[in-house]
């Protein structure tokens, strides 16, 4: 009986969550605390990937938020939660999205708790982000990224 050449299996695995770096300010403070709070928030992410061995991988999200009443800011916290993720056998289609997507979908509730405690323990009311569709910004990145090089392969 001939023998099957079966693809490699896939294997995911988290082998440690934490967070990397934590900043909160309040740099108008005790005065802020006076003021009418009418805020508005700005809230950036951002993701970084350090490949640590063959199949194991750093991943970073950043999450920075910016709290305003008025012209004055509030606060700003910027928390940087990583995991190292094990990734064995995933094709190089399967691993864009899987580094992408799925494990900073995985990140994003850890920073979101680190935030809210950090915002609170500031004194401020309660910060609860909005759950944030991953795979919808891996797309867009992606498509951004398909514009930029057939922008810069045109020939005028």
């Amino acid at each position: 009986m001939a023998e099957e050449n079966t693809p490699e299996e896939k294997q995911f695995s988290i082998q440690k969550i934490y967070t990397k770096d934590i900043s909160f300010e309040t740099p108008n403070s005790p005065k802020i605390f006076t003021e009418k709070w009418e805020p508005t928030v700005d809230f950036n992410l951002g993701t970084n990937v350090e490949t640590l061995e063959n199949s194991l991988f750093e991943i970073s999200l950043s999450v920075t938020v910016t709290v305003k009443c008025a012209d004055t800011t509030a606060y700003l916290v910027e928390v940087t939660q990583s995991g190292i993720f094990s990734l064995d056998g995933f094709s190089e289609q399967e691993m864009g999205p899987m580094i992408g997507s799925f494990c900073p979908n995985i990140l994003f509730p850890y920073a979101r708790e680190v935030v809210s405690d950090l915002v609170a323990k500031g004194g401020f009311p309660q910060l609860l982000l909005a759950p944030v569709n991953f795979d919808a910004l891996y797309g867009q990145h992606l498509q951004q990224a398909q514009q930029k090089s057939s922008g810069s392969n045109t020939v005028n």
